[in-house]
């Protein structure tokens, strides 16, 4: 459980770099590693119990003989590719709406210090719960269609520029190395930022949906407007997450693959033989633990990434600064529309430690705080 602190932290208030970003979403891992890792852990632990029980079974089912057996090797192939998609994504949705739960509760620690929970996350994701899974298996669904486009399409952009290149270098193999090499980072680059572009519209929606008290519609249409400017930023964000991810999972998976080697299995694309079982449930678990070791990064950088943006364009600082230098800031009234988003809605507050009382009058609240 995270401490409460004396006063509203610098994190709230400080425009953020993509360098800062992760810098901070790092420290703040560091520091709070137990208590993320507790937040994170109930959707991965379900998603690989369930990857492997879906491997076990799908093994009792279609290697029921001895030898190799082409049409087995293909169904259980098939099988297990089906389950483990639909696993992926309850997974991915069920991790997107722990991350709504969390959001609320995380931003409340940056503007009061209150203590970040495992039994608050989850009552807020609860408390919105239906909403936050249908807007996860929006986003899990629109940006998994956008990605497949944006890849095969620059695939294809890749593919035309390598032909190009061979017409133009068919007497310099050397240089075509080269310059391949050049065009197929280039392409992995473009691509990724593409995909960034179009994926950070996105990214906010469970923040607002808790933070802000919105609908799914709503949600989606705020998150659109909120993600102007921060693309860059967002994939830093999620190449950083990558790396990090997939360096933890050589580090694990080397020593398994070498231990796989000596024990003689063949990975080779003849391979007349299928992975035994403890390779493959190896293989689920090592992806799963690290999972729940970085999810929680990316959690972290996506809520401070949005409370930054809402800082540079709503100008939270100047806000949280009126209302501790001048106390309570009357509503809005209802006949007037509010161009400006209360820091946190006033609705689904969590059950923590309350906010510290300031002096105040009847019927008024700070920053949309009950």
């Amino acid at each position: 459980m995270l401490s409460p602190v004396a006063s509203v932290s610098p994190l709230s208030t400080v425009p953020l770099g993509a360098g800062d970003l992760i810098d901070r979403a790092i420290r703040f891992y560091r520091k709070y590693f137990t208590t993320l890792f507790l937040i994170a852990a109930p959707p991965v632990v379900a998603g690989t119990l369930f990857s492997v029980g879906w491997l076990l079974l799908a093994r009792t089912i279609f290697f029921t003989g001895e030898g190799y057996d082409p049409f087995e090797s293909g169904a259980f192939a098939a099988f297990t590719f089906v389950g483990g998609l639909a696993i992926w994504f309850t997974q991915t949705v069920a991790t997107l709406v722990v991350m709504g739960g969390a959001s609320r509760n995380f931003v409340r620690h940056l503007l009061h210090g209150e203590p970040i929970t495992f039994a608050d996350t989850y009552r807020n994701a609860w408390s919105r719960f239906s909403g936050l899974m249908v807007a996860s298996a929006i986003i899990v669904v629109v940006l998994s269609l956008i990605g497949s486009v944006v890849f095969f399409v620059g695939a294809f952009v890749w593919l035309f520029i390598i032909g190009l290149l061979s017409l133009l270098f068919v007497s310099l193999p050397s240089a075509m190395g080269v310059v391949g090499v050049i065009a197929a980072i280039g392409a992995v680059v473009t691509i990724f930022l593409a995909f960034c572009f179009i994926a950070c519209r996105f990214a906010y929606v469970p923040q607002v949906m808790l933070v802000e008290d919105e609908g799914v519609f709503s949600s989606i249409g705020r998150s659109i407007n909120l993600a102007n400017g921060t693309w860059l930023r967002f994939a830093a964000l999620l190449a950083f997450t990558m790396v990090a991810t997939y360096s933890a999972l050589a580090v694990l998976y080397i020593p398994l693959l070498w231990y796989a080697w000596f024990a003689g299995i063949d990975f080779g694309p003849m391979a007349e033989t299928v992975s035994p079982a403890w390779y493959e449930v190896a293989s689920q678990l090592i992806w799963q633990a690290s999972l729940i070791v970085l999810s929680p990064v990316w959690m972290i950088g996506l809520c401070l990434l949005y409370v930054d943006q809402r800082v540079r364009l709503e100008g939270y600082d100047i806000e949280l600064m009126a209302a501790r230098r001048l106390g309570e800031i009357p509503d809005v009234p209802d006949q007037y529309l509010n161009p400006l988003q209360p820091a946190l809605g006033a609705k689904a507050e969590p059950r923590g430690v309350p906010a510290t009382p300031q002096q105040s009058s009847p019927g008024m609240t700070t920053l949309g705080l009950k």
